[in-house]
């Protein structure tokens, strides 16, 4: 068994999820998951990490790949979706998937893990979003996930500490990604990479979080781009 952390990173393929995954290379063993089986290949190969092609929303995959999983040090949850219209427009698998996603894959992964994370007594982190404090027209059903993804963090924190556990809720705003570019298509609106978060900042952001010191539990992260938000 290795003797660094182990890590386990969902969307870990593009955007934050492997910048967060570039971040921890040099100090976690690390398990990768990502839709996109050529990206996370290619994003394993670079940082010798083992592929996690698991499809979050499939109960039965989920339990399988997770058993096999004895002991992890760090959980994140960084796979999402933005299916973005106002609440007169959006179908209702907009919504399904959007809480599927967002939501619920995110509360049964983690319960599947939580005997690995308290063996280690490790640490949970929920790439959250501005949306997770503030709901905006057309935002809807994305904003009320985001705002549930808080309250499962949330309580996940105080039933796990006595367990051992941390609980970090990471909230970024709009980040340069392949993500954020379909949130503007959506929109109707430019893509403006220039106004926006790198992945780097958040991962900076994370990585504090996991190596801040026994004594330390940062709970919660807010970051904004430092020209301010587009919306």
């Amino acid at each position: 068994m290795t003797a660094r952390p182990i890590a386990l990173i969902t969307g870990g393929s593009r955007g934050v999820g492997a910048a967060i995954a570039r971040a921890l290379a040099p100090t976690h063993d690390l398990i990768l998951g990502g839709r996109d089986g050529t990206a996370l290949r290619a994003v394993c190969d670079e940082l010798g990490a083992r592929p996690w092609s698991v499809e979050l929303t499939d109960e039965r995959a989920v339990a399988e790949a997770a058993a096999d999983v004895e002991r992890l040090d760090l959980l994140v949850h960084s796979a999402g979706v933005a299916r973005l219209g106002t609440v007169a427009e959006l179908p209702v698998r907009a919504w399904r998937e959007t809480m599927e996603v967002n939501v619920i894959a995110v509360a049964e992964l983690t319960r599947l893990l939580l005997p690995a994370l308290r063996a280690a007594r490790g640490h949970v982190v929920l790439i959250n979003s501005g949306a997770g404090r503030r709901a905006n027209p057309g935002w809807a059903a994305y904003a009320a996930g985001k705002f549930a993804l808080r309250a499962l963090a949330d309580a996940l924190r105080q039933e796990e500490e006595p367990h051992g556990v941390r609980v970090t809720s990471v909230y970024p705003g709009r980040v340069n990604t392949d993500m954020q570019r379909d949130v503007r298509e959506q929109e109707g609106g430019a893509f403006e990479p220039e106004r926006y978060l790198v992945p780097e900042s958040v991962a900076r952001a994370v990585l504090a979080a996991v190596t801040a010191g026994g004594d330390a539990h940062i709970t919660e992260i807010d970051i904004r781009p430092s020209a301010g938000p587009v919306a």
